[in-house]
This record gives C-alpha cells, sequence and structure tokens, in this order.
C-alpha cells in the first residue's frame, strides 16, 4: 500500500527530527460494513515540539488572519503570488495569508445532532456565533467544502472575524444528475465506464448558465474561491471507458473514436502514452469549459480546481491542464501519514501554480465510534490525532508550493443517521462530536500549530 511504504520512508528520515512515535492502524475494504483493520504499529510523528531551534512566536494578524508583517498588492479580493520562490495567498487587505480551513462548517442533520443544538445554541445564528469563534480562536481562518456557506454569509460575526470560505459548484455532477447516468459511491459520484460527460455539446451551455447564480458573490471579500467538482474519475483508463461506451451515438464515444482514427490509432492496440494523451484533452476541455464559466460572472474570486484524489496526483497531464486555467489546485490528500516532498514539488513544476490540500484526517478510537467508514487512518487517542495535524501539516508548511490546508471536518459522521453517504456513516472525523462537544486535545494541538504558522513557514525557509 502506498500509505504503508511512505510511513516507513518516513522512519528512516532521522534528519526531520522525529521525536514520538504513534501507534496507527488502518482500515482495510473500508467501503464494506464487516471492514477489518490492521494492528496497531508505531509511525514516526514530527510535532511542533521537535522542531529543533524553533521558538514559538506571534505573528500580528489583521482581520482575515493574513499577517501584517509581510504585504504585497491589495485587490480586495484573495488572489495567489509566488514571492521569492515561495507561493503565498494575498488577503484582500493585501497581507500574506495561508488558508488554514475546516470542511464541512455546517449544522449536523441527524435527529441527535438537531436536538443537540437547539440545546446547546437555541438556532442556527447562536451555532455560528460560537463556531465561528472556536475555529478563529484555534488558529483557522477559513470554512472549506460543503460548509454552510449561507449561514456564514449572514453571521454578524463574519465582518468582525471572517472565515474565508470556498463554495462548491459540481458543474459537471449536477449535469450528470440531470443528463442522467451518475449514480453514488463512496466519497463522490459515479460515472458510466468512469468517464465524465465533458464531451457532450449541452455541457458547455449547462455550465454557462450554471454559473449565472456566482455574480451574486463577486463583490464578497470573504469568499476564498470556487471548486468545479469534487473527486471525478480522471485516469488513465477513460479513452478505454469512451471507446466501450455500448450507444455509438454517444458525444463521449464519438470523440474518442474520431481522435484514435486522427491519430491512427488502433482501438485493440491502446498504449499507456495513446491514452495520457487523450486524458490532456478530456482535461483541457473540462478546465476550459468551467473555468470561462467561473470567470464570466465571478472574475473576482479564486477557481481552486475540481479537487483531485488518488493516483491523479501523479498524474502530470492533468496537473497541466488545470494550471492553464486555476489559481491554486485542489487536491485531497489521503493514505499517507507524512506528505511527500517530491510530489509536492512535482506537482508545482507540472502546473506551474499553487496547492492546497482541501481534505484529510485521522480518527481515534476513543471516540466511540466504530471508524470504519472513510479514509483508513485510525490512532488511540484525540491527542494522537492532533500530533498527527501536526505532523503533516509541519510539511505542507515546508513546502513552498503548498497556500493551504483543510482538514475533513467540524462534525463527526453520526452512525444513527438514515441515508447518509457511504463514506460518512461512522467515524470521528469532526473536530466536534455529535452533540457538539469539542474534541479538546485534538483542538488544542491545532491551535499550538496554527497560531504559529507563519512563524514556522519563516523557520523553514531560514534553515
Amino acid at each position: 500500500m502506498l500509505a504503508l511504504g511512505i510511513a516507513q520512508q518516513a522512519l528512516a528520515q532521522d534528519s526531520l527530527d522525529f521525536q514520538q512515535k504513534i501507534e496507527v492502524r488502518k482500515v482495510l475494504n473500508n467501503s464494506k460494513p464487516n471492514s477489518t483493520f490492521t494492528a496497531y504499529r508505531p509511525f514516526s510523528t514530527r510535532t511542533l515540539k521537535s522542531l529543533t531551534g524553533f521558538k514559538a512566536k506571534a505573528t500580528a494578524t489583521d482581520l482575515y488572519g493574513g499577517r501584517k508583517d509581510r504585504r504585497d498588492k491589495a485587490t480586495g479580493f484573495y488572489h495567489t503570488q509566488k514571492i521569492n520562490g515561495r507561493w503565498w495567498v494575498i488577503d484582500p487587505a493585501g497581507n500574506y495569508f495561508i488558508h488554514n480551513a475546516v470542511n464541512a462548517v455546517s449544522m449536523g442533520t441527524s435527529e441527535r445532532n438537531k436536538t443537540a443544538l437547539k440545546e446547546k445554541y437555541t438556532d442556527p445564528n447562536g451555532w455560528i456565533a460560537y463556531t465561528q469563534n472556536l475555529l478563529r480562536d484555534h488558529g483557522f481562518n477559513g470554512a472549506g467544502a460543503w460548509s454552510n456557506t449561507s449561514v456564514i454569509k449572514a453571521a454578524p460575526i463574519q465582518q468582525k472575524r471572517p472565515l474565508a470560505y470556498t463554495i462548491n459548484i459540481d458543474f459537471m455532477s449536477g449535469y450528470g444528475d440531470k443528463r442522467g447516468g451518475t449514480y453514488q459511491v463512496p466519497g463522490h459520484k459515479g460515472y458510466p465506464n468512469n468517464t465524465i460527460f465533458v464531451f457532450d455539446k449541452a455541457f458547455v451551455s449547462w455550465c454557462d448558465t450554471y454559473a449565472q447564480k456566482l455574480a451574486g458573490n463577486k463583490n464578497d471579500p470573504n469568499l476564498f474561491g470556487y471548486f468545479s467538482d469534487n473527486e471525478m474519475p480522471l485516469g488513465i483508463k477513460n479513452l478505454d471507458g469512451y471507446l466501450d461506451i455500448k450507444d455509438k451515438s454517444d458525444e463521449g464515444y464519438i470523440a474518442a473514436k474520431s481522435w484514435i482514427d486522427a491519430h491512427g490509432i488502433d482501438a485493440a492496440r491502446l498504449t499507456d502514452q495513446n491514452r495520457l494523451d487523450f486524458l490532456e484533452v478530456i482535461a483541457d476541455r473540462y478546465f476550459s469549459v468551467v473555468a470561462a464559466a467561473i470567470k464570466k460572472y465571478d472574475p473576482n474570486h479564486m477557481y481552486l480546481g475540481c479537487r483531485f484524489h488518488g493516483a491523479q496526483g501523479k498524474l502530470q497531464v492533468l496537473w497541466k491542464s488545470a494550471g492553464k486555467y486555476v489559481d491554486a489546485i485542489s487536491m485531497n490528500y489521503y493514505n499517507a501519514w507524512t506528505p511527500e516532498q517530491t510530489l509536492m514539488n512535482s506537482w508545482e513544476k507540472w502546473s506551474g501554480k499553487p496547492f492546497i490540500i482541501t481534505e484529510w484526517y485521522v480518527k481515534a478510537d476513543d471516540s466511540g465510534l466504530g471508524n470504519r467508514a472513510g479514509a483508513g487512518w485510525v490512532v488511540k487517542t484525540q491527542e494522537d490525532r492532533g500530533s498527527f495535524y501536526q505532523n503533516f501539516t509541519l510539511g505542507l508548511m515546508e513546502n513552498k508550493n503548498c497556500v493551504g490546508w483543510h482538514w475533513f471536518k467540524y462534525l463527526d459522521n453520526d452512525p444513527t443517521q438514515k441515508g447518509a453517504e457511504p463514506s460518512n456513516t461512522d467515524a470521528n472525523k469532526g473536530v466536534v462530536d455529535n452533540y457538539y462537544n469539542s474534541y479538546s486535545p485534538l483542538l488544542e494541538k491545532m491551535a499550538e500549530l496554527n497560531l504559529n504558522m507563519y512563524a514556522i513557514i519563516d523557520f523553514f525557509d531560514l534553515k
């Protein structure tokens, strides 16, 4: 497994000053109800205390959470800039900024979630007032994917301690639901033959019409940016999938067949190079169409890509294509205890753009939840989760191409919830439990790092 390989590699990296070892196990076959676990094994884990020579330092920050001691041109909106070899986000006030957010900052929808919210906060206004302070007090400055943006935007506290929020547009999955053919798989939408409908002529007009609603956001300084979709099946076998479509009048089949014919390629003798070349055609068409729709109706805010995942992190053609159209590229980075520096450097080399890690987490056994859903890392305690958070984010800050990270997520999965999406059924992913009680040991370690993140970046840049 990739995860174990990276962990083994980390054990040998003595230069990273790993101070402690956390016992970790992994879920096997985690999409199935009868999933099993590997045995616990120790993984070397770097924490803030293990950084030899680092001294905690509070950096003065502005309204948005940007550092006041480093400035660039203010545009009134978030944008990216490469400065002295490191990528930064520039916040609306013109200060250097890193987007550290929590995904799904939303009220729970299970019956016990609703009951607990009413008892603890009375209503959504009370909930967001408390939650926004909770996040900002622990050094988070943003709300990632699937957050309740309507409640966040309307909250009076958004003017005093704003969360830089993101919006999921879901161009392809929305079009697919209307067209027909999409279905739910754990974590994202599935498509027939793992082929998206990017060659449909109707997709272009759909995107333009669908994006018109974005015009209402274009003057909001607190909007960080847009995700066009989530975890689409962009992969090396897409060409095979299009050619295997039974309906020969399908526009995807026609596009693939026309392409191999124009290049003199035998469908029975496809090579991986053929497949990669056509994957670039797919990606170029997708990113060009959705980026044009976004920028037509909201030219002020960033386009953050479509949330790559898994093997897509190693497909150069995808990053090359995305880099032509996005402001920063989103990547959901699972199955790694420690982020891989060589790989992350390749992303910027391939794309010419910075990246944001938009999903990652670890679960703990002391939560009382089954932890058999979702990505596979499981540790013993909430404090161990906090150590993992520090280990992973230290690796991100060490890389000069990372402009943010989004922890998945705010609220634990509730096993009592009916009809939950398969990867979100029974797992300790949240910073709060299903009664909105904070996991204090986790949040304390998150805050220890978050509140020092600019000083940590400076420390790494001077090494």
